[in-house]
């Protein structure tokens, strides 16, 4: 199996929970990771390099997936747009910037870990989750986890996921601080924010966000 591995810090706590999933040699063996940036693991995705990977909403909604997903039920912290800015999109994202867009929000996109250091360093930005909220009162969903096959084993993982409250080992926090720059704590307090459920309220935020994204290309 070749995963797509998005290595932002809104996904530390499932690699955690991967890495304790694949711990038999067996599994070991069969797991394989592609890494690059939301956008990047779309296109590996579509052209079948990766089997499995949390893809952009904007990019998933016709493949099989299971009910995990990167959710914001409010603010995320990590999906902003910079105001006072020229318009410009995130080449990294694909949902964050279709967002912005139905949003009506101009400025320049800032997505992942840049855009979470971006944010702790005091400069002002707008939270594009919390401003969908506002808006439409349902939660934001980033990404879902598709799959090609083996259905049963993503059931199975969602499964598992879903019962484990995730503790990050403090040497894989500060592996991660050091890799982004955020302190432990900020990186520990960022990760409130964060859903993986795709419970009922979150998957009708996203068919809000498929039929608005609709709406928008019929009248363009």
């Amino acid at each position: 199996m070749i995963f797509g591995k998005i290595e932002y810090l809104n996904l530390l706590p499932f690699h955690v929970f991967m890495k304790r999933f694949t711990k038999s040699s067996q599994e070991k063996m069969s797991m394989h990771y592609k890494r690059g940036v939301p956008s990047n693991i779309n296109k590996k995705f579509l052209t079948r390099d990766v089997d499995a990977a949390f893809i952009s909403s904007i990019k998933a909604k016709k493949f099989s997936h299971v009910d995990l997903g990167i959710i914001a039920k409010k603010e995320v912290l990590s999906v902003l747009v910079i105001p006072h800015t020229s318009s410009a999109n995130d080449a990294a994202s694909a949902s964050s910037n279709v967002l912005a867009k139905l949003l009506g929000i101009e400025g320049e996109v800032l997505i992942g870990d840049k855009a979470l250091k971006y944010y702790l360093a005091g400069n002002p930005t707008i939270d594009l989750a919390q401003k969908w909220n506002e808006k439409y009162n349902l939660p934001f969903v980033f990404a879902v986890l598709c799959f090609h096959k083996d259905a049963q084993r993503y059931k199975q993982i969602q499964k598992k996921f879903s019962k484990q409250k995730i503790k990050i080992p403090q040497y894989i926090l500060s592996l991660a601080s050091k890799r982004t720059g955020i302190q432990n704590k900020d990186i520990l307090h960022y990760l409130k924010f964060i859903s993986y459920d795709l419970d009922t309220k979150a998957k009708k935020g996203l068919k809000k966000f498929y039929r608005l994204n609709s709406l928008l290309h019929t009248l363009s």
